[in-house]
């Protein structure tokens, strides 16, 4: 008895990866060229690079800086995730629209409080 399938291949798994592979092909290069893929990582590389500078900047003991630049990140992902598509914000799109505002929203305006209101460092008024 062979389990090799009509069109020549072997088995369940095989089947499975062909399938798995034609959908990944006939994605969003063939529809919109390689200029959508590199733009799909825009917001998620401003984000990054951002949340990279206010550690670097916490690491060089300015952390209120440092905190006010990660603030700032969560806000800007929250930004792009109210204002661009599923597809446009790339990896920033974790959860549903609503649960990813609420959180980076959130947590960006704590911190962003937690920043401002603790007394002394680099930023003392």
């Amino acid at each position: 008895m062979s389990t090799e399938g009509s069109d020549g291949h072997r088995g369940l798994g095989s089947t499975i990866t062909r399938h798995v592979g034609q959908a990944w092909g006939a994605g969003m290069n063939e529809r919109f060229g390689d200029r959508a893929k590199w733009a799909a990582h825009v917001p998620f590389a401003l984000v990054l690079l951002v949340a990279a500078i206010g550690f670097l900047r916490v690491a060089m003991h300015a952390w209120r800086e440092g905190s006010m630049l990660l603030s700032l990140a969560l806000l800007l992902a929250a930004a792009a995730r109210a204002f661009l598509t599923k597809d446009q914000v790339g990896l920033i799109a974790v959860r549903s629209r609503p649960v990813d505002l609420i959180l980076y929203g959130g947590f960006g305006l704590v911190l962003m409080a937690v920043a401002v209101t603790i007394v002394g460092g680099p930023l003392a008024f």
